[in-house]
C-alpha cells in the first residue's frame, strides 16, 4: 500500500512512470469511490458485464489512451480494451477513441477518472502541438515548467510530451536550477553558482546546474566564471533584442533558455534569435480541457 511518504521517496530515486501512474490511479479512485459507488451498487447487479465507447466531441491532439487502459486494468485486470486511436493522433468530433468491455461496476467506477485525465491531457497536448508547429521552422524547442496541478504533474507533463514538447525538470530533485530567489538569498549569482557546484560534486548522482539571469550584466558574470559548472543559462524576461545580444555574448558556451512573458503572439520574435529552448508555463496552466464522453453500448 502506497503512502505519500513512500511515493515521493520512490519518485526521487527512480522516476518510474508506471509506478507513479499506479499511485495516481489508486489515490484518485480512493478519492472518488470512498466507501463505495452507491449509485452503481444501488441499481446494477455486481456480476453484470457491459461495453462502453469513448466519444470525441472536439478537434485536437488526443492524449491519455494508454492511461485510460491502465485505469480500467488497475481495477479489473481482465478488462478488454480496444484502442481505435493512439496517443498523439489528430482527433475530430464524432470519432471514437476506444471501446472497453468489463464489469459494469468497473466501467462506472473508472468513468470519471478516465474522462478527467483524458480531457485534461488532450487539452494540454493540443495547445503544446500548436506551439510545436509554430516552431517547426526554427532550431528552438518548447519546454514545459513546474507550473502544474499538484499530484497531477506526471500526466500533465506526459501530455506535453505527447503534443511534441520537451519536458523540463520533473521536480526539485532532478536538476539544480538557481532562480532569482536562490541567487538573492545566497548573496549573488557568482556565489550561488560556486556553492551549487561544490554541493553537486558531493552527490552520488550526476545532477546538472541551470542558472537564471535577469540582465546582460548577469550573463557577463556567468560567462566569466561558470564554464564547466553550468550547462544552461535561462534568460528571464529579456526582450527579443536583449535576448539576441545575450546569445551573441554566450556564443554557444552554454545551452540557452528564454522564459517569461512568451506566448503565441510573440513566439516567432523569440525563436528568430536562435535560442535553444523556450519555456512556457501556459502549455499546462492555460490549456483548455477537451470534450470527451464515455457512453454505454447497449445490446
Amino acid at each position: 500500500m502506497w503512502t505519500i511518504q513512500s511515493f515521493y521517496r520512490f519518485a526521487a530515486m527512480n522516476m518510474n512512470f508506471d509506478e507513479h501512474l499506479d499511485f495516481l490511479i489508486e489515490a484518485a479512485l480512493n478519492e472518488d469511490i470512498g466507501d463505495g459507488d452507491h449509485s452503481t451498487l444501488s441499481c446494477i447487479d455486481a456480476g453484470a458485464k457491459g461495453k462502453a465507447v469513448l466519444k470525441i466531441k472536439n478537434e485536437g491532439i488526443l492524449a491519455g489512451v494508454v492511461v485510460a487502459e491502465k485505469i480500467f486494468q488497475y481495477l479489473e485486470p481482465g478488462t478488454q480494451f480496444l484502442a481505435h486511436k493512439k496517443d498523439g493522433a489528430v482527433m475530430k468530433n464524432g470519432e471514437t477513441a476506444f471501446e472497453v468491455s468489463a464489469h459494469i461496476h468497473t466501467i462506472l467506477k473508472c468513468e470519471r477518472l478516465v474522462l478527467n485525465c483524458m480531457q485534461r491531457m488532450s487539452g494540454i497536448s493540443t495547445l503544446t502541438n500548436i506551439y510545436v508547429k509554430r516552431l517547426s521552422n526554427y532550431k528552438t524547442r518548447i519546454l514545459d515548467t513546474r507550473k502544474t496541478t499538484p499530484n497531477f504533474r506526471l500526466l500533465e507533463k506526459e501530455a506535453v510530451r505527447i503534443g511534441g514538447g520537451i519536458n523540463h525538470r520533473y521536480g526539485l530533485f532532478d536538476m539544480i536550477m538557481l532562480k532569482d530567489n536562490h541567487i538573492d538569498y545566497c548573496g549573488g549569482i557568482e556565489k550561488a553558482i560556486d556553492r551549487a557546484w561544490t554541493y553537486s560534486q558531493d552527490l552520488e548522482k550526476n545532477i546538472k546546474i541551470e542558472v537564471e539571469t535577469r540582465s546582460i550584466e548577469d550573463v557577463k558574470k556567468v560567462l566569466s566564471m561558470a564554464k564547466g559548472k553550468v550547462f544552461r543559462v535561462m534568460l528571464d524576461n529579456f526582450t527579443p533584442s536583449q535576448l539576441q545580444y545575450a546569445l551573441e555574448l554566450i556564443n554557444g558556451t552554454f545551452e540557452t533558455e528564454a522564459s517569461g512573458g512568451i506566448n503565441l503572439d510573440n513566439l516567432d520574435d523569440y525563436a528568430q534569435t536562435g535560442v535553444d529552448f523556450i519555456s512556457v508555463g501556459a502549455l499546462i496552466h492555460q490549456a483548455t480541457s477537451k470534450d470527451l464522453s464515455l457512453k454505454a453500448i447497449l445490446a
